[in-house]
């Protein structure tokens, strides 16, 4: 008999134990479950380009930077080289800034490379197996509790590989030539001896200086070492034949 006024809800069905039976993983047609990880891959693609788009600001805040110390460092003769150190610490101050929102892009990223393999590639290909695995499952915990993809070192070397390599060579090649064009009259930079002299800047010794050179110089070949041989990177190069298949 119905029960009240009939808005009772239909008890769920049991098995012979008494037992409610365990619904199964969602049907490749289900169209609720495909509509809401439609929309969540959305989501997740949103999130990433936001945190794309703060790499590029402090990017270029470390551009901006170093173009302006490299406007006044070679318009004007009096300033002493010495400024070029603190270009170095602003961009390392970029770099660890973006390193760290790096970390965040990466953390996101990852789902959506997890729902683009494991959900779209299926429907793509129009082949269930793919969905096999345990991706939910991992999909499930990180939105419970997010967590970091990679360390902070790896991070950091991941933007020195990308830009900051480039800004840290061009700001020791810049040194180098404030230290050369804006010699004091009479003193000479034919001889290595010469422009180690040079580097001293007031009560500052050159080795200081030549310090802070070789300490930046063997810290990027150390980094990108380091890098090379325990990252890899997001995309690989695909064999020539291959990369003619898109040449549409």
């Amino acid at each position: 008999p119905a029960a009240g006024n009939g808005a009772a809800a239909e008890a769920p069905p049991r098995t012979a134990t008494g037992t409610v039976p365990v619904r199964p993983p969602a049907a490749f047609n289900d169209m609720f479950y495909a509509n809401v990880m439609a929309h969540f891959y959305r989501g997740e693609l949103g999130r990433i380009m936001a945190w794309r788009q703060r790499l590029d600001v402090t990017t270029t805040w470390a551009i901006t930077g170093t173009t302006t110390i490299f406007t006044v460092a070679f318009t004007v003769r009096e300033v002493p080289h010495i400024i070029f150190f603190f270009n170095l610490a602003v961009v390392t101050i970029m770099l660890w800034i973006e390193a760290r929102r790096y970390r965040h892009y990466d953390a996101y990223r990852a789902r959506v490379r997890m729902l683009e393999a494991h959900f779209i590639l299926p429907v793509v290909i129009q082949n269930r197996e793919p969905l096999e695995g345990e991706w939910r499952k991992l999909v499930a915990q990180d939105l419970i509790l997010p967590v970091y993809k990679m360390s902070r070192l790896e991070a950091v070397a991941q933007r020195v590989k990308r830009n900051y390599v480039f800004l840290y060579a061009l700001i020791l090649v810049a040194w180098t030539v404030k230290i050369i064009i804006h010699a004091p009259p009479g003193s000479g930079v034919a001889t290595l001896k010469e422009f180690y002299a040079l580097m001293a800047v007031g009560h500052l010794p050159a080795w200081a200086t030549a310090t802070c050179f070789l300490f930046t110089a063997l810290g990027l070949a150390a980094v990108l070492v380091w890098l090379r041989w325990h990252s890899e990177g997001s995309l690989m190069d695909a064999p020539e034949r291959e990369r003619m298949k898109w040449r549409l």
